[in-house]
């Protein structure tokens, strides 16, 4: 991901949304940028803090350790996560962080090393009141914990709300497993019935966290899924597949395809003849090659950017309701807003408050956006982006930096 399309996409949001030169120049300039280098075993790997704006409240956004990690990459993640917490409608701001590294190539002993110098090197600049990082690709709640303790540490105090997606016994907040799942079938709930579709049948592209969860929830609401894939291939049956033999099969052989239905390609599940697409995997996978053929009457976008811009058009002009990433797995982030929030209480909620909560702010969000697209000549998700442009520039005005 490079920061040049968050550049061209505010040129193009500033005109539908009527921005101004100096709304268009914040939105586009993080607030700060911090680098450091980390030493591990004698290696050194660039580390990354990028906080993008926190007009709304503290910053937020996850850690990644990749190979691939680079400032333009991380400043565009933050970019995004800016854009999320507005569109979730909860009090933060956007932020992301990184470090170059193949997680893949150290010991648990390393990684360990690594998380706890990543705090040594970013302390100053995270808080419980100003930026509260979370795990994102290849960063895990044990991560987080060790993060936890390594800034109490340095500060010589309790601060569980430094981070979130910290494990239940180190502060973490239930419900937070199936969170980016849980919020999207609400989501997709909200979206059922404002377009009236009746067909439950269902196609999922990806069956890691999201996806399995997604699948689970939606059988148990009495939805048809009858695809799913990874990154080996994909199973089909139009009677419906057997999710709970799915998960086992998945966990035992490491891929879907051992499942004893008919293979069909990724190409072909995006293709197929069902109600709703669940694209909950890799980016780009809905392009102009392909879009004219997706059939789903609802996509919904569990994984982060899976359908290109110019597919976008197509699909609109298809009459396919897009339920955009910054919406449609927002779940994350607001189940991790009510974790910190948990925290600075010292007040921890069960499964079902959390739950109860999650839909309110799902529901809550997704009407707001439905408001504008309903009346509104541009596709459900470019409303979705001007509502959270807008909501971020009346923060900035409220201060009175505008």
């Amino acid at each position: 991901m490079e920061y040049a399309s968050i550049i061209n996409f505010l040129n193009k949001i500033g005109k539908i949304a009527n921005l101004n030169d100096s709304e268009l120049e914040l939105l586009k300039t993080p607030q700060f940028i911090h680098q450091a280098e980390l030493e591990v075993s004698g290696k050194k790997y660039p580390a990354y803090r990028v906080q993008h704006n926190n007009a709304r409240g503290p910053f937020k956004g996850g850690i990644r350790y990749h190979p691939e990690v680079n400032l333009d990459e991380v400043k565009a993640l933050a970019f995004w996560m800016s854009l999320k917490t507005a569109t979730a409608d909860i009090p933060l701001g956007g932020g992301k962080g990184g470090v170059t590294v193949n997680p893949k190539e150290l010991s648990v002993e390393e990684l360990e090393e690594l998380s706890r110098a990543y705090v040594k090197a970013f302390y100053k600049v995270i808080g419980p009141q100003q930026d509260i990082p979370a795990p994102d690709v290849y960063t895990t709640p044990e991560m987080m914990a060790w993060m936890r303790d390594e800034y109490e540490k340095l500060i010589g105090e309790k601060a569980p709300g430094v981070i979130t997606g910290k494990p239940i016994e180190a502060g973490g907040s239930l419900v937070r497993d199936i969170a980016t799942a849980l919020g999207g079938v609400y989501v997709l709930e909200e979206a059922i019935e404002k377009i009236g579709l009746e067909e439950k049948t269902v196609a999922i592209q990806g069956f890691g966290n999201a996806g399995m969860n997604a699948a689970k929830l939606l059988v148990e609401r009495g939805f048809n899924v009858v695809a799913v894939s990874d990154s080996k291939g994909a199973v089909f049956d139009a009677l419906g597949l057997d999710i709970e033999k799915l998960v086992k099969i998945k966990s035992e052989t490491g891929s879907v395809i051992n499942y004893n239905s008919e293979k069909i390609s990724n190409k072909q599940l995006l293709e197929l003849d069902v109600a709703i697409l669940v694209p909950s995997a890799l980016a780009n996978v809905i392009t102009v090659e392909n879009a004219a053929n997706v059939k789903a009457k609802i996509v919904l976008e569990l994984a982060n950017g899976p359908t290109t811009s110019g597919a976008d058009d197509i699909l609109h002009s298809s009459g396919i309701l897009v339920l955009p990433d910054i919406l449609a797995n927002a779940g994350g982030v607001t189940v991790s807003y009510f974790e910190w929030v948990q925290n600075n209480e010292d007040n921890y909620w069960d499964a079902e408050t959390v739950k109860s909560r999650l839909k309110e702010k799902m529901v809550s969000a997704f009407s707001q956006v439905w408001e504008k697209y309903s009346g509104s000549e541009h596709d459900f998700r470019t409303n979705t982006y001007v509502l959270a442009v807008k909501k971020i520039l009346d923060a900035e005005r409220a201060r009175g930096n505008l």
